[in-house]
């Protein structure tokens, strides 16, 4: 009886792969602001992983490991918020990534900070980072990790908000929430976005410590 021997390139070739956008600025300037939280996701995913973003490829900053037997493909996308699907698509087709196998994580205005929500799929609702990530693309069947920030107070202007930093108090309240976060991407890789989404979509429950 023979035992097949596998080259590395076919053993890279049978490992699924994933790739984790998060969406942001690039730069010191917008390193805390509130449309990067999804960048801030992703360094919390590095430091889970025991990863180092390692260098640019397809106009993203990208670190890649292993997590449950699969490829995880963590970018940074560097063309600013509005072209990000530039490099999300870059780096689907240079990988042949499925669909099935991209989760795009993202700041939104409509759900109050402390908040996440996984969808399947649908439209932009206004993120012009997922509108670009949809036009790139050709079709809006991707998973998304919702990261709530919450209104703007009073008339202030959304695209004002988004790039003020978060304050002392709501700091403490994003840690929190991107440790939860981070295990909802892990969830997401190890058992897909249904079993994430029934884990961990909403708020985390009052009196009880989170997933």
């Amino acid at each position: 009886m023979f035992k097949r021997i596998f080259h590395k390139e076919e053993e890279e070739a049978a490992t699924p792969v994933y790739l984790v956008a998060g969406l942001g600025n690039p730069g010191r300037e917008y390193r805390e602001n509130r449309h990067n939280i999804g960048f801030m996701l992703i360094d919390r995913l590095c430091r889970e992983l025991l990863i180092t973003p390692g260098k640019v490829q397809s106009k993203a900053l990208i670190a890649s490991g292993q997590y449950g037997g699969k490829k995880v493909i963590l970018a940074k996308p560097q063309t600013y918020m509005n072209l990000s699907g530039q490099a999300i698509g870059g780096l689907m087709r240079f990988y042949k990534i499925p669909i099935e196998r991209l989760l795009v994580a993202h700041d939104d205005l409509d759900l109050p900070l402390g908040t996440i929500r996984l969808r399947p799929g649908g439209g932009s609702a206004g993120q012009k980072g997922v509108a670009s990530t949809i036009q790139q693309l050709g079709t809006q069947h991707f998973s998304r990790l919702r990261l709530g920030i919450g209104r703007p107070p009073g008339q202030m202007d959304p695209a004002a908000y988004v790039l003020q930093d978060f304050t002392r108090q709501e700091k403490a309240e994003v840690e929190a929430v991107l440790d939860r976060a981070a295990k909802a991407v892990l969830t997401f890789i190890e058992l897909g976005v249904e079993a994430a989404m029934n884990q961990f979509n909403g708020a985390p429950k009052e009196g009880k410590p989170l997933a």
